[in-house]
């Protein structure tokens, strides 16, 4: 994927689920954080800073690193997931970063 990924991209799959490319995890985006920095002028950033975060099943943790993921449309994209401190047992959560 060419285009530079936006918040709004992932807006519209807000609780659908992810599919790893090549793996049997499936995470579903639970939230799209897209916080406006201060004193910042727009036009200065190439794009937005946002984070998404996905859960997935507690047990056996996706590794940290470079990975594809397509949704239900057949959308792929590539993400680099890190697991995050989840303080549910009954799940595990995930991080993407864009600056």
């Amino acid at each position: 994927m060419g285009e530079q990924l936006t918040p709004e991209h992932f807006i519209p799959y807000l609780n659908g689920v992810f599919r790893v490319t090549g793996g049997h995890h499936a995470l579903t985006l639970t939230q799209v954080d897209a916080p406006r920095i201060a004193g910042a002028p727009a036009q200065s950033m190439p794009r937005q800073p946002f984070t998404l975060i996905f859960c997935g099943p507690p047990g056996e943790v996706l590794a940290e690193g470079l990975h594809a993921l397509t949704v239900a449309d057949g959308r792929r994209f590539e993400f680099y997931l890190i697991p995050i401190q989840t303080p549910s047992a009954e799940r595990q959560d995930y991080q993407a970063v864009f600056n």
